[in-house]
């Protein structure tokens, strides 16, 4: 199915306050070029160097998330443009994050990544880690970054029940850190679901889903 089909399908299966994510990793300009000719501009990268390279070559008004694990000494290179940062897991990440916003004049936009799932390959803080960081002086500290809301990734399993408790928990952890409200952390977004989970995710309180295959076709990561 063309690109441009496959955008429109999952768009008009998503509410009103689900943002889409296009997931553009391991994509060629040319198929991302199709999306964007379709009208869409939100795309998820999860290497910082891809990222970079697209960036330079595509149009200015698309908005850059980097939804992979991040490196603090590669913050330097998507501090000018990325829009919003999904897998932020730890203090000094954000603290790096602030630095290097600083030096563009810019409030860059994070997300908490929570730890919900049961492998141990998943990264992520748990609940009561991140109300501490965002309570703390350090924290506060932080004039440059913006905590938006928080992200978190299901275990890869056909077990709909385990996602889905997976899920829920992503969002009571959303609901208790919303009632945090500081100068640079109010949260509105929950950032969880994939191609093959994003309607389950919705249903337990997603508001923006990241999807790749479903769009784009089945990766080639040779």
């Amino acid at each position: 199915m063309p690109i441009k089909e496959s955008l429109q399908n999952i768009k008009s299966t998503l509410p009103n306050h689900v943002t889409l994510v296009a997931v553009s990793k391991t994509k060629p300009v040319s198929d991302i070029m199709e999306a964007y000719d379709a009208g869409h501009k939100v795309f998820g990268e999860n290497k910082i160097q891809d990222m970079v390279e697209k960036h330079e070559i595509m149009p200015k008004d698309i908005e850059w998330h980097m939804i992979g694990h991040v490196q603090r000494n590669k913050v330097k290179y998507m501090a000018s443009f990325v829009s919003l940062i999904h897998g932020v897991d730890n203090l000094k990440l954000l603290q790096e994050i602030n630095k290097q916003a600083i030096k563009h004049g810019r409030v860059i936009e994070c997300l908490i990544q929570i730890k919900i799932a049961s492998e141990d390959s998943k990264f992520g803080m748990d609940p009561e880690e991140a109300s501490e960081i965002i309570l703390s002086e350090a924290f506060s500290e932080l004039k440059n970054i913006k905590v938006v809301g928080v992200m978190g990734m299901a275990t890869f399993t056909h077990d709909k029940i385990q996602v889905e408790k997976e899920f829920k928990r992503l969002k009571s952890t959303f609901d208790n850190l919303k009632t945090i409200k500081t100068e640079n952390c109010e949260l509105n977004i929950i950032s969880m679901g994939m191609s093959g989970d994003y309607q389950l995710a919705i249903d337990c309180g997603s508001t923006m889903v990241r999807v790749g295959s479903s769009i784009f076709g089945a990766r080639n990561y040779n």
